[in-house]
């Protein structure tokens, strides 16, 4: 009896001289996977230092922020290289989807034109939008006449179609070789039932119209022969 009290004394004591050290490298190998590329490096804030050629980039969590080496700066930032450090810093404006510095963008976000560093709803007098960008020193002509609204390479049959247009440009010798050809396009209505069909219906209506006329005569009664 004492000799299986003591053996049982004995495994819990060893349990609670175990767990603090399995705490330990627990956390431990928590803090060396997430500090994997990092030169100093917190549980609490990630990475704080980093390798020569690496970015240190915060990220914001809840009240904190959160450290990361990166060999490229994310969607938003530049990357600045410094004799200490290199580091992710945020482009100033919002639209700006890559930037160069903080006030040179050199991508935006979808739905903007680049010209100059800025990002822009519409391109300036005297540029023309051309994929991603405003390009400078090319003349545009006129538009011209819109296309006929189609679908699917038909011109009836859905509801709504597209219509397009273009314009040539030209330009001088600031322009680039060869000035873009400019195009627009809108939604238009089309006819929903087509001619052919139309003219299908009619057809069937003339022929189930002489069909009934066949079987049910022109619509007054006849007795058959002998009646009285």
């Amino acid at each position: 009896m004492h000799l299986r009290l003591f053996v049982i004394l004995t495994l819990v004591s060893n349990a609670m001289m175990l767990s603090p050290t399995a705490t330990k490298r627990s956390a431990a190998r928590d803090v060396s996977e997430d500090c994997r590329s990092c030169l100093v490096c917190s549980r609490e804030n990630g990475c704080e230092s980093c390798p020569e050629k690496l970015f240190l980039f915060l990220s914001r969590e809840d009240m904190r922020h959160h450290g990361s080496c990166l060999h490229s700066c994310p969607a938003g930032h530049y990357g600045m290289r410094g004799q200490d450090m290199n580091l992710c810093l945020k482009c100033k404006a919002s639209n700006c989807e890559r930037c160069f510095n903080k006030d040179f963008c050199t991508k935006c976000k979808g739905g903007f034109q680049l010209f100059k560093g800025k990002c822009l709803t519409t391109c300036p007098e005297g540029t023309i939008p051309h994929l991603t960008d405003c390009i400078e020193g090319c003349l545009v002509s006129a538009w011209g006449e819109w296309s006929i609204c189609e679908r699917n390479g038909v011109r009836c049959g859905f509801r709504w179609g597209k219509q397009n247009r273009t314009r040539e440009s030209h330009g001088g010798q600031e322009a680039p070789l060869p000035c873009p050809t400019q195009h627009e396009i809108k939604r238009c209505k089309m006819r929903k039932r087509c001619p052919e069909e139309r003219r299908k219906r009619k057809k069937g209506d003339r022929k189930r119209a002489r069909k009934h006329r066949r079987f049910h005569g022109n619509g007054t009664t006849t007795e058959p022969p002998g009646g009285t």
